[in-house]
């Protein structure tokens, strides 16, 4: 776990939320934030932040909506876990902190986030990591299969969509997040305290409800919040990303396949990349690959 007399949590408000989040490294340095995904939490990028300060980043990494210390301002507030509001939180996170413009990189969730803002508001983002590359959601086409191969992977989405999954990841989170570990990353042999230093952050009282509406809402099951209907809107177009990108998959994902073909999404300099030997938690799994990307990236913007 994080060194708390080296790493304090850290908190700030946005319109919906109380965010815990880290911050490392000088804050002139130049922004790099760095976006957690589902079922893990900023543990992610323990092994990638010393690298990074040593390269002259401020390295700010916040907990999701629905994890750890962040909390939502208002019990009025949706439970929202859909694409739109997760980017929207990292704006007004960039927003709340002062930072104009920042590298961004994440995975899973917190790589649509990323991809997300880096799409909208290309202004806002040096450069862009992104695992799994083109990260953002095409509701409209989300009842259209996928393989069969990838639909058996998808199981844990179905099984939320009931009252049976939902009362499920209440009763068994730790025990589903451990499974879904393994079979995403079925050669990363994490311990038992890597595992656990992650799944204090599902204890968070909101964290069922968010991810619940997060797999309902991406099929068209259940209604978004409005406050980010715009953003929704905008993202139905499918929006190219323009700024500078690096695009990884791991060569063992347990949940997805090959996304090579994403690359035409991609308007601006562009490199897609393999982690040999790595699962779908890139940057816990090879840290020393995923701060070089970051580096990389960042250079390819100047």
């Amino acid at each position: 776990m994080f060194n708390e007399s080296e790493y304090p949590i850290n908190r700030v408000s946005t319109s919906q939320l109380d965010i815990a989040y880290y911050s490392a490294g000088e804050k002139g340095g130049w922004p790099c934030i760095l976006c957690h995904g589902f079922p893990y939490d900023v543990h992610n990028y323990q092994a990638c932040i010393q690298p990074l300060v040593s390269a002259g980043a401020h390295v700010l990494i916040p907990y999701l909506r629905g994890y750890g210390p962040t909390r939502f301002l208002s019990d009025d507030t949706l439970r929202s876990g859909e694409q739109a509001v997760l980017a929207n939180d990292l704006l007004e996170f960039m927003g709340a902190m002062s930072v104009e413009k920042a590298v961004l990189a994440g995975f899973d969730w917190g790589g649509r986030a990323s991809c997300i803002v880096a799409a909208l508001w290309p202004e806002r983002v040096i450069a862009l990591v992104t695992g799994n590359s083109y990260n953002i959601q095409n509701i409209p086409h989300a009842m259209e299969p996928a393989t069969a191969k990838e639909e058996a992977n998808f199981w844990y989405q179905y099984y939320f969509h009931s009252e049976r999954g939902r009362n499920g990841l209440q009763v068994n989170r730790r025990e589903i997040a451990r499974l879904l570990w393994q079979m995403w990353s079925p050669t990363w042999q994490f311990s038992d305290a890597d595992f656990e230093a992650s799944a204090v952050s599902f204890d968070n009282p909101d964290f069922v409800d968010v991810v619940i509406h997060s797999y309902r809402h991406r099929y068209g099951l259940v209604k978004g919040d409005p406050a980010v209907a715009a953003i929704e809107t905008e993202l139905e177009k499918q929006p190219d990303i323009s700024v500078p990108t690096i695009a990884i998959d791991g060569s063992v994902n347990g949940v997805h396949e090959s996304t090579i073909h994403h690359a035409k999404k991609f308007t601006g300099p562009y490199e897609y990349r393999v982690f040999d030997n790595a699962g779908h938690n890139l940057p816990q799994e090879k840290p020393e690959e995923w701060v070089k990307a970051i580096l990389d990236a960042r250079s390819m913007s100047v």
